[in-house]
């Protein structure tokens, strides 16, 4: 399913920078970490991997390492100046370090630099809008062309096929992250999937998966902080052997180490809030492939909602 994603990989400009403005919350976040290479190097815990490097390289990681905002947010071209490398050496670093190019790599650094400010601080960090409608607008096709960039075909058919030869599906997302749970919930049980949706936690979660086993699958909606509970639930039905996809803004991490299959989406949004726009095109992507995976049965069932829709009455016309 080649139309799914696909992309000229081309090395991008950094979406949503109004003006990489530093400030006595944010900009010295890195001094709150301690002292030392090992201190400056905890905002980004596993997102570096313990690999050999070039002398070149080991300075492109340095500069990521010390300046968390700085390379959560500036060009590449800044990052290679200050690492005293050119643009080619901080891509070629960022695809050693395992990542697709530098906006794949920064997109992750993003990630783990929002987790670390406090939610009030992410306010300042994006900054006064010239329009709420337009700057979101144009953030979100940023973050589309990025989740575009982070995933491939092959790894959306391997989720898809999945799904499809699943003898149960659940779907977990809380909060925000609810919202592409639930649009993959629903519609994926229209087209006659046995799909359940879990957006509610705690005890509800722990009796809606302790169920799955092999030929289930659970899928995992969670951005920005990591949810303990949500972890340890990927964790426990991967022990009992269902399949475990992960939709994520992180390629590293315990959600990702316990993915079977795993889906990166851009999330950045331009308040204080996360953007569920590039999950929930995703899953759009996903609930295609499923159809497509069994269309007499998805023909169907879509046949029969639609009957009950109007035997029960529900729409006006």
């Amino acid at each position: 399913m080649q139309r799914f994603l696909q992309s000229d990989r081309r090395d991008r400009k950094t979406p949503y920078r109004k003006s990489l403005h530093l400030n006595s919350s944010t900009a010295g976040v890195e001094a709150s970490t301690g002292t030392g290479a090992a201190a400056s190097h905890a905002w980004l815990g596993d997102a570096l991997p313990d690999v050999p490097l070039s002398k070149a390289q080991s300075r492109v990681v340095d500069v990521i390492a010390r300046n968390p905002q700085l390379s959560s947010y500036s060009d590449i071209a800044e990052i290679a100046q200050r690492a005293d490398v050119n643009n080619s050496t901080v891509v070629r670093a960022a695809q050693h370090l395992g990542y697709r190019g530098w906006p794949d790599l920064q997109r992750e650094l993003r990630s783990r630099y929002l987790v670390m400010i406090s939610t009030e601080d992410t306010l300042t960090e994006h900054g006064e809008h010239r329009s709420p409608l337009h700057d979101a607008l144009n953030h979100d096709i940023e973050n589309l062309r990025l989740t575009l960039d982070s995933n491939t075909a092959d790894e959306a058919e391997a989720a898809i096929a999945a799904m499809a030869a699943a003898k149960s599906i659940t779907v977990v997302g809380l909060g925000s992250f609810a919202g592409p749970a639930s649009v993959m919930a629903h519609l994926g049980s229209t087209m006659g999937y046995p799909i359940t949706l879990e957006n509610r936690g705690a005890v509800h979660l722990a009796s809606s998966v302790n169920a799955l086993g092999p030929g289930d699958v659970l899928v995992v909606i969670n951005m920005w902080r990591s949810m303990r509970q949500i972890i340890v639930t990927a964790e426990a039905a991967k022990q009992a052997g269902a399949k475990v996809i992960a939709i994520s803004d992180m390629r590293r991490g315990r959600l990702a180490a316990v993915a079977d299959h795993l889906l990166v989406v851009a999330s950045e949004g331009i308040s204080f809030f996360q953007s569920v726009t590039a999950a929930n095109s995703l899953v759009y992507g996903l609930l295609a492939g499923m159809e497509a995976a069994h269309p007499e049965r998805s023909r169907a069932a879509i046949r029969r909602t639609q009957q009950l829709w109007k035997d029960l009455d529900i729409y006006l016309d």
